[in-house]
């Protein structure tokens, strides 16, 4: 006979969000050491690699700079829009009390606050992170917190994906 393991939910709960704070604080050290460290603001961009670049971008809308927030009242507009989803992520984290999607809720909701960070203090968010091939620049510039929520979201596609063709066999 296997034990199972009991789920505290409160412990999950605490742990998707010091994940949260984790990733926030990570991308807001990186946001500052390309900003004065590297001064990308003032040049612009910086070769790393053939494949990789840091480039300044100062991003007024979303994913795919949409909704573009380009008066006082747009900017926020898009800060209340961005915050209800981050209050809804953070709500389905707590509710979430099997701790199957805390991760991947956490790396979302990291991401999420940090560029809501972003647009508070500045108005914009930074992205800074260039990844192409030559000439073709197949991702938009982004910068660690897009990549938390891409990867949160990634994460819980796979863990349900995964899940619905376990269920399928048995």
């Amino acid at each position: 006979m296997v034990a199972q393991r009991k789920v505290d939910p409160d412990r999950n709960f605490l742990r998707g969000l010091s994940v949260a704070l984790v990733v926030l604080a990570i991308d807001q050290a990186a946001k500052w050491f390309v900003t004065h460290s590297f001064h990308l603001e003032e040049r612009g961009a910086i070769e790393l690699l053939p494949i990789f670049n840091l480039a300044w971008v100062e991003n007024e809308g979303v994913s795919l700079n949409l909704l573009a927030a380009d008066t006082h009242l747009m900017r926020w507009i898009l800060v209340a829009f961005t915050a209800a989803i981050a209050l809804g992520v953070l709500i389905w984290m707590w509710r979430d009390r099997g701790g199957r999607n805390v991760t991947g809720l956490a790396l979302v909701l990291g991401g999420a606050l940090g560029n809501i960070l972003d647009r508070v203090r500045l108005g914009f968010v930074v992205d800074f992170l260039d990844l192409h091939f030559g000439d073709l620049h197949p991702f938009l510039v982004f910068n660690v917190a897009d990549t938390s929520i891409s990867v949160g979201v990634l994460m819980m596609i796979a863990r349900a994906s995964l899940s619905r063709d376990r269920k399928a066999v048995a």
